[in-house]
């Protein structure tokens, strides 16, 4: 009897131990896309930087729109 509850205990242990390990796997993976996101999003941010002011020049050079 004491030998199944050990044994019990034993397995209950190494199943969380395996949780716990691909727990902490997926912690790195999910960081690492996050990262990847972040750079991902400033690179966006910044070619949209830059066609807004593409843009703003082009309107600015329309006809009609000249300050001169």
């Amino acid at each position: 009897m004491m030998d199944s509850e050990l044994k019990s205990l034993e397995d209950k242990i190494d199943q969380l131990i395996r949780l716990y390990q691909g727990t902490c796997e997926e912690n790195v993976r999910l960081h690492l896309q996050l990262e990847n996101a972040e750079i991902e999003k400033q690179q966006l941010t910044e070619r949209m930087r830059i066609a807004a002011e593409r843009l703003e020049i082009l309107l600015n050079n329309l006809p009609g729109n000249r300050d001169e």
